[in-house]
């Protein structure tokens, strides 16, 4: 049974079949759901570009969350959304630490073992990492 339950959600449709998965076992468990977005801010850019790209994509990543609400208000979950910069295997991490949480949930985006081997992938980055459960949705 789990008591704090946190998804990493990017809009895409693996990042929606882990919203969903995270939200039912929330909604199972009576667990709180805390809903992470995170933006990636650019490689290269002055500060005042950079300052821009990350606002104007922390406006991007709360619109995505805001289309999640609708899914939540039938279910009776306790829900904290938050959009956060950086990395996201290590800010899904690191907000896992942050709330304490039981559980990660993550997507997985179907890329080929080789693709993964070479780049590596948010999901097996926080499954190695986490400390704590993760769950690999795919």
């Amino acid at each position: 049974m789990y008591r704090k339950i946190l998804v990493g959600y990017d809009g895409s449709v693996a990042g929606r079949k882990a919203f969903d998965t995270a939200l039912e076992l929330a909604a199972k468990d009576g667990a709180e759901l805390y809903v992470l977005s995170i933006a990636r801010p650019p490689e290269v850019g002055d500060d005042v570009e950079t300052e821009a790209v990350i606002e104007n994509s922390r406006q991007y990543h709360r619109r995505m969350l805001a289309e999640l609400k609708a899914a939540v208000a039938s279910k009776g979950v306790k829900v904290h959304y938050e959009v956060a910069v950086g990395h996201p295997a290590e800010q899904l991490i690191y907000d896992a630490d942050r709330h304490g949480v039981d559980l990660i949930v993550v997507g997985d985006r179907g890329r080929s073992k080789f693709a993964r081997l070479l780049l590596g992938s948010t999901s097996k980055q926080v499954a190695e990492h986490a400390g704590r459960p993760v769950l690999v949705v795919r």
